[in-house]
């Protein structure tokens, strides 16, 4: 099938994720193509990259680039208006990964309407606000890139737990539960926070004003074993996985992607998380993580992880298996399902 996909977001491209950090919704981008392209199909992508090159069989464009005249099938990212990228499509797929109830804006829907995409979710939690309406709707979980199911945990001493999220996403939280719970409980362990945000601010750098007191709070926290560094490309970042014993994931109500949780769990790191989101669905909860139904459980678990290495070693076990076969070849395979 000739396959073109488009995104209009940020400026990356299929060899991003290989040299600096980048959101976990566009490596999911720049994953597909390849894995199209090795299933044996014509894939052109068309994004802000800065110039046309070829990646692992697929054809990258700028968005400025010549459009092809028709394709078998058209994917746009996220954004209902590139369903209209390409005038003549035998079939378009609307690929969404935030939450439901952004398809049901009025005029997302009437584009729905219009072109009857097959509607492709990343996590079940999607379909908890979101009706079909006589649209197809198909799951495609996301998968995880090769750097992170290849290499074996390694847990450092003394025992690190990792943080990845937003700052605006339950880290001020986090850092109180750390210091006023779960310090307490492994008082050698260290929090190891990959922020740009606080990086920056760690740095003498600007911070958006509405994160300030979260940044104050970050760097007086040191002395609580607080750790802030910046986030990496994937193979630095599996090494910071492959070191921690425990992936503290606040989650957010709206974060259907959980991509770094996915990639932390692939590389053996065993998690706590708090029950929001696609959170629980990214993990097995009792096996490979934790999902903790309040304050006290959250911390008490974490102390666990960091002070057993023997439960740590078993659930990293865990997360390796649930997510050994979660490649991109593979998810390109359920694609192809859905388009049959």
């Amino acid at each position: 099938m000739n396959i073109t996909l488009v995104d209009d977001s940020i400026p990356f491209d299929g060899y991003s994720a290989s040299s600096r950090p980048l959101g976990g919704a566009e490596k999911a981008f720049a994953s597909l193509p390849g894995a199209l392209a090795r299933r044996g199909h014509t894939v052109h992508a068309f994004n802000r990259c800065r110039w046309g090159m070829y990646v692992e069989g697929a054809q990258w464009e700028t968005l400025d680039g010549k459009k092809p005249l028709r394709t078998d099938v058209l994917i746009a990212f996220r954004k209902p208006a590139l369903l209209e990228f390409v005038r003549q499509a035998d079939r378009r797929v609307l690929w969404h990964t935030g939450p439901g109830r952004l398809l049901e804006r009025p005029s997302t829907r009437e584009l729905l309407s219009s072109h009857k995409p097959l509607i492709l979710l990343t996590a079940e939690a999607q379909a908890r606000d979101f009706q079909g309406r006589g649209l197809r709707v198909g799951l495609m979980p996301a998968a995880v890139r090769q750097d992170f199911l290849g290499g074996e945990p390694r847990p450092q001493d003394p025992p690190r737990a990792l943080v990845t999220t937003h700052p605006a996403h339950g880290l001020d939280w986090l850092l109180d539960l750390w210091i006023s719970r779960i310090r307490p409980l492994a008082p050698t362990a260290e929090l190891h926070i990959h922020s740009t945000t606080l990086a920056s601010a760690a740095d003498g750098g600007a911070v958006d004003e509405a994160l300030r007191p979260l940044a104050k709070k970050a760097l007086a926290a040191r002395e609580h074993g607080v750790v802030i560094t910046r986030p990496q490309g994937d193979f630095l970042m599996a090494v910071a996985y492959q070191e921690a014993s425990v992936h503290l994931f606040p989650g957010h109500a709206d974060d259907m992607g959980c991509f770094t949780l996915m990639e932390s769990q692939a590389s053996g790191c065993p998690a706590v998380v708090r029950p929001l989101g696609a959170a629980a669905e990214r993990v097995k909860d009792g096996a490979s993580a934790y999902v903790a139904p309040d304050d006290d459980a959250f911390a008490n678990l974490a102390a666990l992880l960091l002070n057993d290495a023997q439960v740590r070693r078993t659930m990293g076990e865990e997360a390796r298996a649930l997510y050994r076969g979660r490649t991109w070849d593979n998810a390109a395979a359920v694609l192809e399902g859905w388009l049959k």
